[in-house]
């Protein structure tokens, strides 16, 4: 059996995962936003989260795994210190579970394990925001990336509340306006291409 490495504290990681055998994960819209609302639920604590990107058969994420994060435990004796590999699981685990009972399917709805990529250049930090906001658009589902109505793009260029690390994202570009000419002038992929194994 395969052994994978945890996710370690303080690095950065380019997550992506697919549907088992190619299958859509996403089957309608609703899933997206149910999505993004249990990884908030699950992986908020543990992650800093820079760009994602869900399309219909697979997503991409950027994130950062938190120092230790203790939270209180349930039956209010203490606290327990969370693991964001196991926290990563358990987000896939719930989110797989609520699709088969949905739309009465069963077996696996994701491949195992999920793919992780350290991020460990600037270069690749910037590009690698880029590629994954670009995503739909690279895989033409859409001819324009900015009306791709699930990836982090909009959310960084929005004042909403939400789990992004969208200060951090922006002021790495310089403000808001290098960051939306960094994305629009498409920047080059070639640098991260062999990096890239959907």
């Amino acid at each position: 059996m395969r052994v994978i490495e945890p996710l370690e504290t303080g690095n950065i990681y380019h997550i992506f995962n697919r549907g088992n055998n190619g299958e859509n994960i996403f089957k309608e819209k609703k899933n997206y936003y149910y999505f993004l609302l249990k990884y908030e639920e699950y992986c908020s604590n543990v992650f800093e989260t820079y760009a994602y990107n869900l399309l219909k058969n697979h997503f991409h994420l950027m994130v950062k795994v938190k120092e230790k994060c203790m939270v209180p435990r349930k039956d209010g004796k203490g606290e327990i210190e969370l693991d964001a590999s196991k926290q990563l699981s358990h987000f896939f685990n719930c989110y797989a579970q609520s699709i088969n009972k949905a739309y009465h399917r069963h077996g696996k709805l994701l491949e195992e394990p999920f793919k992780r990529i350290e991020v460990d250049t600037d270069e690749y930090f910037t590009t690698l925001i880029y590629y994954i906001h670009f995503n739909a658009q690279h895989h033409g589902m859409i001819n324009d990336f900015r009306d791709w109505e699930f990836s982090s793009w909009h959310g960084h260029l929005s004042n909403d509340a939400s789990f992004l690390e969208k200060q951090g994202v922006i002021e790495w570009f310089g403000n808001r306006e290098q960051f939306i000419k960094a994305h629009v002038g498409n920047a080059p992929l070639d640098n991260i291409a062999h990096l890239i194994m959907e």
